[in-house]
C-alpha cells in the first residue's frame, strides 16, 4: 500500500501472520525497515518488483528490533547484497541480532538469525536518507527498540510499540512486550511530532486524529 510518494507499506503472510516491513526509495536507493520471518526473501523480492523498485536497488536496512519476525531474513539478504548493503540498529539490540547474546525472546533456537550490524542508532539522530528520518528509542518491547518518524511525509513506523486493527491503534500488546511501564513511556514521546500516518508492522496503516489514539493508549 502506498502511504505517499517513495514509501510503501508492504503486506506479506507467514503462517497464519501478516507483517509489515516498510519500503522507502528515491532516484539513487532503496531502504527496507525490517526483513520479515526467515525465508522471506523472495517474498521481498516479489514485493518490491510489485512497486516497481528493484531489488538490487536496495542499500540500507533499518532493523527497529530484535525479534525473529524483524530480523529473520536478514542473513540471506546481505548474503546477496554483500558489500552493497548496510545495517542499521539500536546498540542495544545489535548484539542480539549479531548473535553475539541469544534472542531474548526466541533465546532457545538451534540457529537463530544472525547478521553483522554496521551503525548503531541512538535516540533523536537524523538519517539522511529520503527527505530525513529520526530515530526515537522506544525501549519495552525490546531495550533496543526504536521508531522511525519520516520528516517529509509525517509518517511514524512504529514497529512493535503499538499494534492496530482495521485501521485503528488498538494498543501495546502485553504478551511481548518485556518491560510494559517502559513501553506506555516510550509512546509519549510521539506526542512531540506531527503524526498524520502509522505503520504498525502487526495491524498495518493508521491514520486520523492519531493523537487521540496514542493518548488513548497510555491511559488505557
Amino acid at each position: 500500500m502506498e502511504i505517499s510518494k517513495g514509501v510503501e507499506m508492504l503486506q506479506l503472510e507467514f503462517h497464519g501472520y501478516t507483517i509489515h516491513p516498510t519500503l522507502l526509495w528515491n532516484q539513487e536507493m532503496a531502504i527496507l525497515i525490517d526483513t520479515g520471518f526467515p525465508g522471506q526473501m523472495e517474498d521481498l523480492r516479489v514485493a518490491m518488483d510489485k512497486v516497481g523498485v528493484s531489488f538490487d536497488k536496495l542499500k540500507v536496512i533499518i532493523l527497529t528490533h530484535q525479534d525473529i519476525d524483524h530480523i529473520g531474513s536478514l542473513p540471506e539478504i546481505v548474503q546477496e547484497c554483500g558489500h552493497h548493503i548496510k545495517v542499521y540498529a539500536h546498540a542495544l539490540d545489535k548484539p542480539y541480532i549479531q548473535g553475539d547474546l541469544p534472542l531474548l525472546k526466541d533465546g532457545n533456537l538451534e540457529n537463530p538469525p544472525k547478521s553483522k550490524v554496521d551503525d548503531t542508532l541512538k535516540d533523536g539522530q537524523e538519517l539522511p536518507y529520503c527527505g530525513g528520518i529520526r530515530i526515537i528509542h522506544t525501549p519495552g518491547h525490546t531495550p533496543g527498540h526504536i521508531s522511525l518518524y519520516l520528516k517529509q511525509n509525517k509518517t511514524l513506523i512504529a514497529g512493535d510499540s503499538m499494534y492496530s486493527v482495521n485501521g485503528v491503534i488498538e494498543g501495546i500488546h502485553v504478551p511481548t512486550v518485556l518491560d510494559i511501564k517502559e513501553a506506555r513511556l516510550s509512546l509519549k514521546k510521539y506526542l512531540d511530532l506531527d503524526i498524520e500516518s502509522v505503520v504498525c508492522y502487526h495491524g498495518g496503516l493508521s491514520n486520523g486524529d492519531i493523537d487521540e489514539q496514542i493518548q488513548k493508549v497510555i491511559s488505557s
